[in-house]
């Protein structure tokens, strides 16, 4: 357990981070796997849609540190290349 007073409030702001954290990951899994129901039920329109939700998500993911940039770019390349398969 810290002993000094800056280790404890560092515990205490590390907490609250955490959770922050986790919030925003969550939010961005679930624009994620709307993208991915609309690309496994076949419906392209739907699947732009999502994909247009999401990208700003994912950006702003990047924004506050809880993704990194190329994981990023990755993901909306891969979501891009299968929502342009879609027909």
């Amino acid at each position: 357990m810290a002993q000094h007073k800056a280790a404890m409030k560092r515990i205490r702001r590390d907490a609250k981070q955490t959770l922050l954290n986790h919030s925003r990951i969550s939010r961005i899994r679930t624009f994620l796997k709307k993208v991915e129901a609309a690309i496994t039920s076949g419906n392209k329109a739907s699947a732009q849609t999502a994909l247009k939700e999401a990208q700003p998500e994912i950006m702003r993911g990047v924004s506050k540190g809880v993704l990194h940039r190329h994981t990023a770019a990755r993901k909306m390349s891969r979501l891009n290349s299968r929502v342009a398969k879609l027909s």
